[in-house]
């Protein structure tokens, strides 16, 4: 198929990815990361959402959007939730999503862990700023701490700490999707993602 899925599709498109999700019995929870420009075009993604029933949007939403992506969000019964890009992105350090959730329900944080490794946070206390916020996890590994340039690992293989992550996400009694990001080996990342899937069965079985 071409094209990209989202809004802008055909419908003829539209209706095979449908089919191909029924076929398959998966059902799309999010998209994103969006950077809609106008209120107009997150609209559009809202509209499109409802059509294939999604939860929320990762999103890195301007400023000057968010009263108007809340109210949006309560209408579609779709959250929307603020990706951390590395630094110098202006959602890099949970502060800045912490603010964009003040007085606005429906917004909330797509945790990437990766990306706060990279900016040399300690996800751990990342996590902790964002309680009550969080809407989805990206399970994300590198290969360097402190370095916005470092390279995807297979989850587990890498510098990141992660059984302090899933004691944390436990504690706050996240009940939402974890999200796996893998973007090295990105024409034969199958098995990575199974390494990773084995890896988080076996540190979530560990949880006290």
């Amino acid at each position: 198929m071409k094209g990209n899925f989202g809004p802008n599709m055909t419908a003829e498109n539209k209706a095979k990815v449908k089919q191909l999700l029924q076929s398959k019995g998966i059902s799309i929870v999010a998209m994103g990361v969006i950077v809609p420009k106008d209120l107009a075009e997150w609209k559009k993604y809202f509209e499109f959402g409802k059509e294939f029933g999604l939860s929320y949007f990762t999103a890195e939403p301007i400023k000057t959007q968010w009263n108007g992506i809340d109210s949006l969000a309560g209408i579609y019964g779709i959250r929307v939730a603020i990706h951390d890009h590395p630094k110098m992105n202006v959602y890099w350090h949970p502060d800045s999503v912490l603010a964009a959730t003040v007085g606005h329900p429906n917004i909330g944080s797509c945790a990437d862990i990766g990306h706060w490794a990279r900016n040399g946070l300690d996800p751990v206390e990342c996590l902790k700023k964002l309680e009550g916020h969080i809407i989805g996890v990206h399970l994300k590994d590198i290969t360097k701490f402190d370095d916005v340039h470092a390279a995807d690992t297979i989850v587990g293989t890498g510098v990141i700490k992660w059984p302090g992550i899933f004691q944390e996400l436990k504690r706050q009694n996240f009940s939402g999707m974890f999200s796996i990001e893998h973007e090295s080996n990105w024409y034969n990342n199958v098995p990575d993602v199974i390494q990773t899937v084995k890896f988080y069965n076996e540190q979530v079985a560990q949880l006290k």
